[in-house]
């Protein structure tokens, strides 16, 4: 009951924080929209099969704005493990009598909450864009999202754990994700990859999280769908293990 009633404290509090620092916000909309118009306005013809017009090349991308909004969301989440070190407010967390684990979900759950709350505005243009979309759809979209979301904020509060300067982790977390999110499929088809690059996307969790995304929105995958949501889910759950398992080790505070 403590953990629970702590958990639920946190993650109140991370929300409050969170939102009221709207310039995280817009940045990691406003970014990742960037990267598709210039995709979409630039490049739409030179992207072959999948560019048969730039609706299509426009709808296709999507999932994958999507994804990097929820990244972006995610390392904004997962950073704030160093600031509070440096509050003190992690110590005073360690010191009371909620369990370790508490901390870890409950930036899980509010860095979750606002991502998918960002990522959801980005699905959501998906209509005015030629692609019919029903709520069952949306919501197997957001399922994929906060696999992610979950992942890769659990991977970022170990990391964080580990780490104790704000730009040695935006400088580590950039390095691992950006490759992950660019061979991911998130805007080039995987199957009409090169099969070098066909070999590191299909171990690539993020491939298969947006494999299915893409089938909940009704979207053509060459991917197993079992093997898309069974690998997606993995992905979150090894996120999750991976932060309560860093925040219980013991660590100057």
């Amino acid at each position: 009951m403590i953990g629970t009633r702590a958990t639920i404290a946190l993650t109140k509090r991370e929300l409050i924080r969170q939102t009221r620092q709207p310039s995280r916000i817009i940045a990691s909309i406003a970014t990742p929209l960037l990267i598709w118009l210039f995709i979409v306005g630039g490049f739409s013809k030179s992207i072959g099969a999948v560019a048969q017009s730039d609706a299509n090349i426009g709808a296709y991308t999507i999932p994958g704005m999507a994804s990097l909004t929820v990244m972006f969301a995610s390392i904004f989440a997962s950073i704030s493990l160093i600031q509070d070190r440096h509050d003190g407010v992690l110590r005073a967390a360690l010191v009371s009598p909620a369990p370790r684990w508490s901390i870890a979900l409950s930036k899980i759950s509010a860095g979750s909450i606002l991502a998918l709350a960002q990522a959801l505005i980005i699905i959501l243009t998906l209509p005015f864009l030629g692609v019919s979309v029903n709520p069952i759809g949306i919501l197997g979209a957001i399922a994929a999202l906060a696999c992610i979301s979950i992942a890769l904020i659990g991977l970022g509060l170990a990391l964080a754990w580990i780490v104790d300067s704000s730009q040695g982790f935006h400088g580590v977390m950039n390095a691992l994700l950006m490759p992950m999110w660019l061979t991911s499929g998130a805007i080039f088809p995987v199957e009409n990859s090169a099969g070098w690059l066909k070999a590191i996307a299909i171990i690539n969790p993020l491939t298969w999280t947006h494999s299915a995304m893409r089938l909940s929105l009704g979207m053509e995958t060459g991917l197993n769908p079992t093997a898309s949501w069974i690998i997606s889910i993995a992905f979150a759950l090894a996120g999750t293990v991976f932060a309560t398992f860093a925040i219980s080790q013991t660590k100057r505070t």
